[in-house]
């Protein structure tokens, strides 16, 4: 290569990273300002480095195929910027890629965004913030305030209000806030943290969080502290039934609460695929479980399609906090081993949970769980037998439609990605993502084998906030 080659591709490149710091602070403006925020196919662009956004665009290359770059993406934002369109989320990705199918000219770029967001976009009615609750504050528990922080915006949906715990002395709150900061598989949380002790609060980006103790669900009155109408996110695997759950309205300021478990005698709802229930004559939900959620979008598409006949399902599942660290007793077999260092067989009620948002499967899948030495990223393995038969490159494509032009958009990825391991996906916003080099299927074409990842913490958490909003109805217009 010459000096001159060399020089040329240096200035290409310095004009792409200013296109892109360019597309970063339409984005940061759009948040901050509008409540609107963009993504690429459903992967955050907010608090992101100008390499993960050329990332974000090769990853949009692969998906659909087309060759989307920020010669498109940065005058679609800027169309969407002067349209001023409020409370929305909007899949820039798609949005290119359909204006590289339309084969448009750039002058009429912005009558082409103007026109494909007005169906889809209200006449910019503001949304009633919604007050929450965090009663527990563990693995669910912080990711869930590091989300609330990061989705807060111009404030417009659920605002972080109060965190319930056992305890709260001084020692307590410089504790968790330093667990809020740092986290061994998360990373450093890209956000402002200081602790108010006089005040028994935490201020995230300049947000008061009051920091409440309590034995019991009923013995807050969350009014003293200005809050009302709240939703509570009970995080704390303690309370699992109606009755027990119950015990948060009995407090002051409560109107509802979520699950982040799956629960007994309530709606167990994996967002997606069954979130269409009576919310407003039901005041407590779950979210299900975090492989629920993994399994049910992918098979949700299957049945519809193709049509389950039998499965089973087996969960490599990351070890949890119920496991031990050593060998030590434990109530339920095999769990009082190492956990680090075992793979351990046991239980998982998600063949079962699936049939409460599916009906139709009710009777027709088994599951199981190996719990192995990994601290997060877990892998559904899928073997079913469907009624229809397709083909290999059809089953795919099935998905890969699924996951870019359907409800589950937000619930499903489609990786192409040869080289994916559990790493890979921790920190992924979809619960479910396909590994579709894996997909085996037998010569008849009616069984095979599917490959599910999921973040079970960070994906899971995704999951609770879509409900959260949805039940709280501060969710966003969105264009996927």
């Amino acid at each position: 290569m010459t000096i001159e080659n060399y020089n040329q591709e240096l200035t290409e490149w310095i004009s792409k990273e200013h296109a892109s710091a360019e597309l970063s602070n339409i984005v940061s403006k759009l948040v901050l300002e509008y409540s609107t925020e963009l993504v690429m196919f459903r992967n955050r662009m907010t608090n992101i480095s100008i390499s993960e956004v050329f990332n974000l665009h090769d990853y949009a290359r692969k998906f659909v195929q087309q060759d989307i770059s920020t010669k498109q993406t940065l005058p679609i934002a800027k169309a969407i910027l002067d349209l001023g369109i409020r409370n929305a989320k909007i899949d820039l990705g798609k949005l290119a890629f359909e204006w590289l199918e339309a084969k448009g000219s750039e002058n009429d770029i912005n009558a082409f965004v103007a026109k494909k967001l007005s169906s889809y976009i209200s006449d910019d009615a503001d949304l009633s913030p919604k007050d929450v609750i965090l009663y527990g504050f563990g693995r669910i528990g912080r990711l869930v305030a590091r989300e609330l922080a990061l989705q807060d915006g111009a404030g417009d949906q659920l605002r972080l209000r109060a965190i319930v715990t056992r305890k709260n002395s001084d020692d307590d709150i410089i504790k968790r806030a330093s667990l809020l900061r740092t986290d061994s598989v998360h990373g450093v949380f890209n956000a402002n943290v200081i602790e108010d002790l006089e005040n028994k609060s935490i201020i995230i980006n300049g947000r008061t969080v009051k920091m409440i103790a309590a034995d019991s669900p009923d013995t807050i009155d969350y009014t003293q502290y200005g809050i009302n109408n709240a939703l509570v996110i009970d995080n704390t695997g303690v309370f699992r039934d109606k009755e027990a759950l119950s015990l948060h309205l009995k407090s002051k300021g409560v109107s509802k609460v979520l699950l982040t478990a799956p629960g007994k005698g309530i709606p167990n709802i994996v967002f997606g695929v069954n979130h269409n229930v009576d919310i407003d004559n039901q005041d407590i939900f779950s979210a299900a479980s975090c492989t629920t959620n993994a399994i049910t979008p992918v098979l949700e598409v299957i049945e519809k399609s193709l049509g389950v006949v039998k499965g089973h399902i087996e969960t490599i599942h990351a070890y949890t906090n119920d496991q031990n660290l050593v060998d030590n007793m434990h109530k339920k077999y095999r769990r009082g081993r190492a956990a680090a260092l075992n793979m351990v067989i046991t239980e998982t009620g998600a063949g079962k949970a699936v049939t409460k948002a599916i009906p139709s499967l009710e009777g027709k899948l088994t599951s199981n769980a190996i719990r192995v030495p990994t601290p997060n990223g877990s892998l559904a393995i899928l073997n079913l037998t469907t009624e229809k038969e397709t083909t290999l490159d059809g089953l795919n494509e099935l998905i890969r439609k699924a996951a870019f032009d359907s409800e589950l958009v937000e619930q499903i990825r489609f990786s192409v990605n040869n080289e994916l391991v559990s790493s890979d996906i921790v920190g992924d916003s979809c619960p479910s993502i396909y590994d579709s080099p894996a997909t085996q299927i037998s010569k008849d074409g009616k069984t095979f084998v599917l490959y599910v990842w999921y973040d079970n913490e960070y994906g899971y958490t995704r999951q609770v906030l879509r409900l959260a909003k949805h039940v709280a109805k501060v969710r966003r217009n969105c264009y996927y």
